[in-house]
């Protein structure tokens, strides 16, 4: 868990990512090698099609980033990302893991899955992270 003792000690420090917590989102899990963000999916969520918004599903992707790559100690930047978009999401809830496919000194690149609630592949998210310490 970094120097997190407890997951409500990480959930605390990242309530300061006030965008994504605003938005619904909840960080469900997180430790050395992998984080689980999710969002319970709400019409605040939605286009004006009823889909979930892209911009939605990205937030919850960097958010996963985001609680993998920082701690009190650990501190990184996106320094580039892309996602794809892979299918609509049918369920009510989203969730994001994100693990490292490379943890170096200067920088890391990590792999975010998003789902939905049903199993369906929603998004994949690949961000390069610089770290800053």
């Amino acid at each position: 868990m970094g120097n997190f003792k407890t997951i409500d000690e990480a959930r605390a420090y990242f309530s300061g990512d006030r965008f994504a917590t605003e938005n619904g989102m909840t960080l469900e899990e997180r430790d050395e090698s992998h984080a689980v963000t999710s969002l319970a999916l709400g019409a605040r969520h939605r286009n004006a099609l009823g889909g979930v918004m892209g911009g939605a599903i990205f937030t919850l992707a960097d958010f996963a980033f985001a609680a993998l790559t920082n701690d009190r100690e650990r501190v990184a930047v996106a320094q580039q990302v892309s996602v794809n978009f892979l299918a609509a999401a049918k369920g009510d809830r989203l969730i994001a893991t994100a693990r490292y496919k490379k943890d170096g000194r200067a920088s890391c690149v990590v792999n975010v899955d998003v789902v939905d609630d049903t199993g369906r592949e929603i998004a994949q998210f690949v961000g390069t992270g610089f770290k800053l310490k």
